[in-house]
Protein backbone atom coordinates (compact mmCIF):
# COMPACT_ATOMS: atom_id res chain seq x y z
CA UNK A 1 0.00 0.00 0.00
CA UNK A 2 0.83 3.37 -1.24
CA UNK A 3 2.41 5.22 2.13
CA UNK A 4 0.77 8.85 1.71
CA UNK A 5 2.43 11.51 4.67
CA UNK A 6 2.20 14.92 4.34
CA UNK A 7 5.06 17.23 2.68
CA UNK A 8 6.39 18.07 6.21
CA UNK A 9 6.40 14.86 7.32
CA UNK A 10 7.90 13.37 4.50
CA UNK A 11 10.66 15.88 4.52
CA UNK A 12 11.24 14.76 7.95
CA UNK A 13 11.51 11.25 7.51
CA UNK A 14 13.58 11.26 4.61
CA UNK A 15 15.94 14.05 6.23
CA UNK A 16 16.22 12.08 9.16
CA UNK A 17 17.06 8.90 7.58
CA UNK A 18 19.72 10.12 5.55
CA UNK A 19 21.36 12.19 8.24
CA UNK A 20 21.75 9.71 10.89
CA UNK A 21 23.13 7.23 8.64
CA UNK A 22 26.82 7.22 7.92
CA UNK A 23 25.91 5.47 4.04
CA UNK A 24 23.54 6.18 1.72
CA UNK A 25 19.82 4.85 2.83
CA UNK A 26 17.16 4.43 0.18
CA UNK A 27 13.98 6.77 1.83
CA UNK A 28 10.70 5.28 1.72
CA UNK A 29 9.42 8.49 -0.16
CA UNK A 30 9.37 10.80 -2.65
CA UNK A 31 9.54 14.82 -1.58
CA UNK A 32 5.12 14.21 -2.00
CA UNK A 33 5.15 11.25 0.53
CA UNK A 34 4.34 8.60 -2.04
CA UNK A 35 6.74 5.84 -3.23
CA UNK A 36 9.00 6.36 -6.24
CA UNK A 37 8.08 6.37 -9.40
CA UNK A 38 5.05 5.46 -8.32
CA UNK A 39 3.17 6.48 -11.99
CA UNK A 40 -0.37 5.08 -11.06
CA UNK A 41 -0.96 7.29 -7.78
CA UNK A 42 -3.83 9.52 -8.53
CA UNK A 43 -2.78 13.23 -8.09
CA UNK A 44 -2.28 16.32 -9.96
CA UNK A 45 1.56 15.65 -10.36
CA UNK A 46 0.73 12.18 -12.24
CA UNK A 47 -1.89 13.23 -14.35
CA UNK A 48 0.47 16.14 -15.72
CA UNK A 49 3.03 13.03 -15.82
CA UNK A 50 1.07 10.93 -18.16
CA UNK A 51 -0.19 13.62 -20.37
CA UNK A 52 3.66 14.34 -20.53
CA UNK A 53 4.37 10.93 -21.54
CA UNK A 54 1.30 10.86 -23.97
CA UNK A 55 3.23 13.88 -26.08
CA UNK A 56 6.10 12.19 -26.05
CA UNK A 57 5.36 8.54 -27.08
CA UNK A 58 3.83 10.15 -29.84
CA UNK A 59 6.81 12.78 -31.06
CA UNK A 60 9.39 11.13 -30.37
CA UNK A 61 9.94 9.44 -33.93
CA UNK A 62 13.56 8.16 -35.29
CA UNK A 63 13.34 10.69 -37.98
CA UNK A 64 12.83 13.39 -35.56
CA UNK A 65 15.73 12.68 -33.64
CA UNK A 66 17.74 12.05 -36.47
CA UNK A 67 16.87 15.90 -37.56
CA UNK A 68 17.65 17.39 -33.18
CA UNK A 69 21.52 15.08 -33.52
CA UNK A 70 22.42 17.48 -36.29
CA UNK A 71 20.71 20.19 -35.58
CA UNK A 72 22.46 20.46 -31.79
CA UNK A 73 25.32 18.58 -32.84
CA UNK A 74 26.62 21.67 -34.44
CA UNK A 75 27.40 23.01 -30.65
CA UNK A 76 26.52 26.91 -31.56
CA UNK A 77 24.03 27.72 -28.88
CA UNK A 78 26.11 29.43 -26.11
CA UNK A 79 29.30 29.34 -24.80
CA UNK A 80 29.29 28.95 -20.66
CA UNK A 81 30.77 27.30 -17.39
CA UNK A 82 29.49 24.39 -16.29
CA UNK A 83 28.47 26.16 -12.86
CA UNK A 84 27.19 29.14 -14.69
CA UNK A 85 25.24 26.23 -16.82
CA UNK A 86 23.68 24.89 -13.27
CA UNK A 87 22.45 27.93 -12.00
CA UNK A 88 20.78 28.49 -15.37
CA UNK A 89 18.81 25.24 -14.84
CA UNK A 90 17.26 26.60 -11.45
CA UNK A 91 14.62 27.70 -13.12
CA UNK A 92 13.13 24.65 -14.29
CA UNK A 93 11.19 21.65 -12.95
CA UNK A 94 10.98 18.76 -14.87
CA UNK A 95 7.69 17.87 -15.73
CA UNK A 96 8.06 14.12 -16.32
CA UNK A 97 9.36 13.36 -12.95
CA UNK A 98 6.48 12.24 -10.24
CA UNK A 99 9.25 12.69 -7.54
CA UNK A 100 10.45 16.20 -7.72
CA UNK A 101 9.23 19.61 -7.78
CA UNK A 102 12.83 21.16 -6.68
CA UNK A 103 14.79 23.31 -8.76
CA UNK A 104 17.15 21.79 -10.44
CA UNK A 105 20.78 22.55 -8.66
CA UNK A 106 18.91 20.98 -5.50
CA UNK A 107 19.03 17.56 -6.90
CA UNK A 108 22.29 17.84 -8.92
CA UNK A 109 24.13 18.64 -5.64
CA UNK A 110 21.91 15.85 -3.68
CA UNK A 111 23.27 13.59 -6.31
CA UNK A 112 26.11 14.42 -6.08
CA UNK A 113 26.43 14.72 -2.29
CA UNK A 114 24.91 11.56 -1.71
CA UNK A 115 27.30 9.95 -4.10
CA UNK A 116 30.40 11.54 -2.63
CA UNK A 117 29.31 10.27 1.12
CA UNK A 118 29.51 6.32 -0.50
CA UNK A 119 32.42 6.93 -3.34
CA UNK A 120 34.96 9.42 -1.24
CA UNK A 121 37.55 8.45 -3.36
CA UNK A 122 35.35 8.28 -6.97
CA UNK A 123 35.36 11.93 -7.90
CA UNK A 124 34.94 11.14 -10.78
CA UNK A 125 31.29 9.88 -10.33
CA UNK A 126 30.75 13.17 -7.99
CA UNK A 127 31.03 15.39 -10.61
CA UNK A 128 29.03 13.27 -12.71
CA UNK A 129 26.32 13.26 -10.17
CA UNK A 130 26.30 17.33 -9.90
CA UNK A 131 26.73 17.72 -14.53
CA UNK A 132 24.40 14.30 -15.41
CA UNK A 133 20.76 16.84 -16.12
CA UNK A 134 22.96 19.59 -17.68
CA UNK A 135 21.25 19.03 -21.21
CA UNK A 136 17.94 20.10 -19.17
CA UNK A 137 19.30 23.72 -20.97
CA UNK A 138 17.47 22.61 -23.66
CA UNK A 139 14.34 23.92 -22.26
CA UNK A 140 15.66 27.56 -22.03
CA UNK A 141 15.40 30.53 -24.37
CA UNK A 142 19.01 30.51 -25.22
CA UNK A 143 19.19 27.06 -26.24
CA UNK A 144 16.40 26.76 -28.07
CA UNK A 145 13.42 26.68 -25.56
CA UNK A 146 12.34 23.02 -26.60
CA UNK A 147 9.47 21.41 -25.57
CA UNK A 148 9.57 19.30 -22.13
CA UNK A 149 9.00 16.09 -24.12
CA UNK A 150 12.13 16.95 -26.18
CA UNK A 151 14.30 17.10 -23.31
CA UNK A 152 12.82 15.14 -20.10
CA UNK A 153 11.45 11.79 -19.26
CA UNK A 154 12.29 8.61 -19.50
CA UNK A 155 14.84 7.71 -23.33
CA UNK A 156 14.34 4.67 -25.03
CA UNK A 157 15.83 3.35 -28.55
CA UNK A 158 14.37 4.30 -31.87
CA UNK A 159 14.61 2.45 -34.69
CA UNK A 160 13.63 -0.63 -33.25
CA UNK A 161 10.28 -1.73 -31.60
CA UNK A 162 9.17 0.05 -28.38
CA UNK A 163 9.40 -2.39 -25.02
CA UNK A 164 6.36 -2.87 -23.52
CA UNK A 165 8.72 -1.71 -20.11
CA UNK A 166 8.48 1.99 -21.25
CA UNK A 167 6.35 3.59 -18.68
CA UNK A 168 2.68 4.72 -20.43
CA UNK A 169 3.68 2.35 -23.53
CA UNK A 170 0.11 2.23 -24.81
CA UNK A 171 0.26 5.57 -25.79
CA UNK A 172 2.83 4.67 -28.93
CA UNK A 173 0.27 3.51 -30.29
CA UNK A 174 -0.41 7.00 -31.77
CA UNK A 175 3.21 7.24 -32.78
CA UNK A 176 3.82 6.81 -36.80
CA UNK A 177 7.01 4.32 -36.02
CA UNK A 178 4.63 1.69 -34.81
CA UNK A 179 3.46 1.12 -37.71
CA UNK A 180 6.81 0.96 -39.68
CA UNK A 181 7.84 -2.52 -40.24
CA UNK A 182 11.57 -0.82 -41.07
CA UNK A 183 11.27 0.35 -37.10
CA UNK A 184 8.95 -2.48 -35.25
CA UNK A 185 10.98 -5.28 -35.61
CA UNK A 186 13.16 -6.86 -32.47
CA UNK A 187 16.05 -5.25 -33.87
CA UNK A 188 14.84 -2.82 -36.69
CA UNK A 189 17.71 -0.95 -38.06
CA UNK A 190 20.26 -2.67 -35.79
CA UNK A 191 22.03 -5.77 -35.49
CA UNK A 192 22.17 -8.15 -32.88
CA UNK A 193 24.81 -7.33 -30.01
CA UNK A 194 25.16 -4.06 -31.91
CA UNK A 195 26.88 -2.34 -28.76
CA UNK A 196 24.89 0.87 -27.59
CA UNK A 197 26.87 3.67 -28.72
CA UNK A 198 25.71 2.52 -31.88
CA UNK A 199 21.81 2.79 -31.14
CA UNK A 200 19.94 6.33 -31.57
CA UNK A 201 18.23 6.87 -28.59
CA UNK A 202 15.17 9.34 -28.52
CA UNK A 203 16.08 13.04 -28.37
CA UNK A 204 16.66 14.82 -25.10
CA UNK A 205 18.80 15.70 -22.28
CA UNK A 206 20.84 12.73 -21.69
CA UNK A 207 21.63 12.59 -25.10
CA UNK A 208 22.37 16.39 -25.58
CA UNK A 209 25.13 16.74 -22.77
CA UNK A 210 26.70 13.21 -23.84
CA UNK A 211 27.34 15.09 -27.27
CA UNK A 212 28.55 18.48 -25.76
CA UNK A 213 31.10 16.76 -22.95
CA UNK A 214 32.46 14.51 -25.96
CA UNK A 215 32.66 16.97 -28.51
CA UNK A 216 34.48 19.38 -25.73
CA UNK A 217 36.93 16.39 -25.39
CA UNK A 218 35.75 15.64 -21.77
CA UNK A 219 38.56 13.94 -19.49
CA UNK A 220 35.78 11.47 -17.77
CA UNK A 221 36.11 7.94 -17.95
CA UNK A 222 33.46 6.03 -20.36
CA UNK A 223 31.44 5.18 -17.62
CA UNK A 224 30.97 8.72 -17.32
CA UNK A 225 29.90 9.20 -20.29
CA UNK A 226 27.98 6.00 -20.39
CA UNK A 227 26.05 7.16 -17.24
CA UNK A 228 24.99 10.16 -18.75
CA UNK A 229 23.84 9.29 -22.25
CA UNK A 230 21.22 6.13 -20.35
CA UNK A 231 20.66 7.74 -16.93
CA UNK A 232 16.91 7.88 -18.12
CA UNK A 233 17.00 4.57 -20.08
CA UNK A 234 14.74 2.82 -17.19
CA UNK A 235 13.64 0.45 -19.55
CA UNK A 236 17.22 -1.01 -19.53
CA UNK A 237 18.89 -0.46 -16.28
CA UNK A 238 15.45 -1.05 -14.23
CA UNK A 239 13.81 -3.34 -16.71
CA UNK A 240 16.26 -5.28 -18.34
CA UNK A 241 14.96 -4.68 -21.48
CA UNK A 242 17.30 -4.32 -24.92
CA UNK A 243 20.11 -6.51 -23.85
CA UNK A 244 20.10 -8.18 -27.45
CA UNK A 245 21.61 -4.80 -28.69
CA UNK A 246 24.40 -4.69 -25.76
CA UNK A 247 28.15 -5.88 -26.48
CA UNK A 248 30.11 -7.39 -23.46
CA UNK A 249 31.69 -3.65 -22.97
CA UNK A 250 27.91 -2.43 -22.15
CA UNK A 251 27.41 -4.77 -19.26
CA UNK A 252 30.51 -3.48 -17.38
CA UNK A 253 29.34 0.16 -17.86
CA UNK A 254 25.69 -0.54 -16.88
CA UNK A 255 26.51 -1.84 -13.29
CA UNK A 256 28.35 1.95 -13.03
CA UNK A 257 24.99 3.22 -14.16
CA UNK A 258 22.84 0.36 -11.42
CA UNK A 259 25.18 1.99 -8.93
CA UNK A 260 24.26 5.73 -10.07
CA UNK A 261 20.60 5.54 -10.34
CA UNK A 262 20.20 4.67 -7.08
CA UNK A 263 21.35 8.47 -5.97
CA UNK A 264 19.95 9.74 -9.04
CA UNK A 265 16.38 8.72 -7.94
CA UNK A 266 16.01 8.22 -4.17
CA UNK A 267 18.50 11.94 -3.69
CA UNK A 268 14.92 13.43 -4.69
CA UNK A 269 13.82 14.14 -1.04
CA UNK A 270 13.77 17.69 0.58
CA UNK A 271 17.11 17.67 2.36
CA UNK A 272 18.68 20.62 1.64
CA UNK A 273 22.17 21.31 0.25
CA UNK A 274 24.30 24.51 1.32
CA UNK A 275 25.44 25.68 -2.16
CA UNK A 276 27.61 28.19 -1.28
CA UNK A 277 29.66 25.58 1.24
CA UNK A 278 30.21 22.70 -1.57
CA UNK A 279 30.87 24.66 -4.47
CA UNK A 280 34.69 25.42 -4.19
CA UNK A 281 34.96 21.62 -4.09
CA UNK A 282 33.02 20.90 -7.28
CA UNK A 283 34.55 24.19 -9.25
CA UNK A 284 38.17 22.27 -8.45
CA UNK A 285 36.56 18.78 -9.79
CA UNK A 286 34.93 21.11 -12.77
CA UNK A 287 39.06 22.59 -13.44
CA UNK A 288 40.24 19.01 -13.33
Amino acid sequence: PLQTLSKEEAAEKTENVLVLDGGFVTPDSNAFGHTFRDYEHESERNAGVEEFYRTQHINQTYEFVLGKREEYGKLDRAVMSIWECCELLNEFVDESDPDLDEPQIEHLLQTAEAIRRDYPNDDWLHLTGLIHDLGKVLLHPKFGAEPQWAVVGDTFPMGCAFDKSIVHHGYFKDNPDYYNPKYNTKYGVYSKNCGLENVIISWGHDEYMHMVAKMNNTTLPPAALFIIRFHSFYALHRAGAYKHLMKDEDYEMLEWLKRFNKYDLYSKSKVRVDVEAVKPYYQSLINK
